[in-house]
């Protein structure tokens, strides 16, 4: 009998961490992009409102557009994105401030696009890799984008760690 309440205990309290660990459901909203900052944040605007939001999509890590590559991924975002209605999945705030989401305009997924095509890396924050770790893969098997140089680019979080973010003075 001990035995058995004990595990009851155990996975109620287990069913309580995940329950705190679940994420919050995500808000779905549309909207269209009104700017492009670089390959992994751009400016939403929603329906009715006049100001942006600031939405960094989630699960990718592009170039800083000072970085090799950096323009042009922030140029094949403008070509996926700009001035086009587009899909928002709300998925909370980073430390920014910013919205972070999925984005996809008439079904595509964005943030896919941009690591499919070489132009991000798949980036999870704290965990690794994120979702689209067998696109990279492939981009980079395929030398497709950023990848297509003979040596190896740096990642954009290695980047920023020797030289900064391009807006740091």
């Amino acid at each position: 009998m001990r035995a058995c309440a004990a595990a009851l205990l155990l996975l109620c309290g287990l069913g309580s961490v995940l329950a705190k660990e679940a994420p919050a459901q995500a808000e779905v909203w549309t909207g269209w992009v009104s700017w492009v900052m670089d390959g992994d944040t751009v400016l939403v605007v929603r329906p009715g409102q006049q100001e942006p939001v600031k939405l960094r999509l989630d699960a990718v890590d592009a170039p800083e557009t000072c970085q090799p590559g950096g323009v042009a991924a922030r140029d094949a975002m403008m070509a996926l994105a700009l001035r086009k209605s587009v899909q928002v999945q709300s998925l909370g705030h980073d430390s920014y401030g910013r919205d972070i989401g999925r984005l996809t305009v008439n079904g595509v997924d964005l943030g896919a696009e941009m690591v499919r095509s070489g132009m991000a890396w798949a980036y999870r924050f704290r965990t690794g890799r994120g979702p689209y770790a067998a696109l990279q893969r492939q981009a980079q098997k395929e030398k497709r984008g950023v990848f297509a140089g003979r040596e190896e680019p740096m990642s954009p979080s290695l980047f920023r760690k020797f030289h900064g973010s391009c807006l740091a003075p």
